[in-house]
């Protein structure tokens, strides 16, 4: 199998660390003209020489719509919906009016600000690709991690809905549900609930680890392999569905 996306142009949001880093990297790799955005604009500094980048604050429309305009007059192919944050561990009484419009407004807003100024453009051309970074929080639910994944589950939703109104348009919609990835991001999140739930770092990762019938943690490189796979002609007739990366997710978070 030789993937290739050369003649392709990609947006990918949070393109300067983890998932979004890798997944420039790969399509990048196979061909791919790349376009990518974060609010780290040292780490994106940092990414070679091709792949072109803006600091933006994705969570802002405005901001947003200015990256836009410098791509879309060029034509696109791909838009992966790669930002998120992870919002506060607490209980969800705890949950500040602030926290819960960050996590949204990066989680869910972003996503349809996106997918607001794609949309045209993909119908026009009669072909487009989105992939939507989920989460298993947006098909199950995590005790102390409200506002986290009210974004998921909106995501879920958004996806499945897109798949059905852009189909007819021969635009491809599909979610990626990463589980337990190998990055700061994560080791930032086992930290919070380790001090939530009085636990060492190292007993939560293993609980995380339990959560999994493969009882397993992934790297962003595999993440960025899956979205590569989607994003190419193997892929033409993938659309709605919510792909799990992460050795089969039983629960999020057991509570022992």
């Amino acid at each position: 199998m030789n993937i290739s996306l050369e003649g392709r142009r990609a947006f990918i949001t949070a393109g300067a660390d983890g998932m979004g880093r890798a997944t420039a990297l790969a399509m990048h790799h196979v061909g791919a003209e790349v376009f990518t955005c974060d609010i780290d604009a040292e780490r994106l500094a940092t990414l070679p020489e091709g792949i072109t980048s803006w600091e933006c604050d994705v969570s802002d429309s405005d901001q947003l719509d200015a990256v836009f305009d410098q791509i879309l007059p060029g034509g696109l192919d791909i838009m992966v919906n790669n930002a998120g944050i992870s919002g506060p561990t607490r209980p969800v009484e705890e949950v500040t009016n602030d926290e819960w419009r960050a996590t949204m407004g990066v989680g869910i807003d972003s996503q349809f600000f996106c997918v607001r100024r794609v949309a045209p453009v993909f119908k026009a051309q009669e072909h487009g690709v989105i992939i939507n970074l989920v989460s298993g929080a947006g098909i199950l639910g995590f005790p102390n991690r409200a506002p986290y994944a009210a974004a998921k589950w909106a995501v879920t939703g958004l996806t499945k809905t897109l798949a059905m109104e852009l189909g007819p348009h021969n635009i491809r919609v599909n979610g990626i549900a990463p589980g337990n990835v190998n990055g700061d991001r994560m080791e930032r999140i086992v930290a919070g609930h380790a001090a939530a739930d009085d636990l060492s770092p190292e007993v939560v990762r293993r609980m995380y680890s339990m959560s999994v019938s493969m009882q397993c943690w992934v790297d962003p490189e595999e993440i960025a392999d899956v979205i590569v796979f989607l994003c190419s002609d193997y892929g033409r007739h993938i659309s709605g569905q919510i792909i799990g990366v992460d050795g089969n997710t039983e629960t999020l978070y057991p509570r022992v």
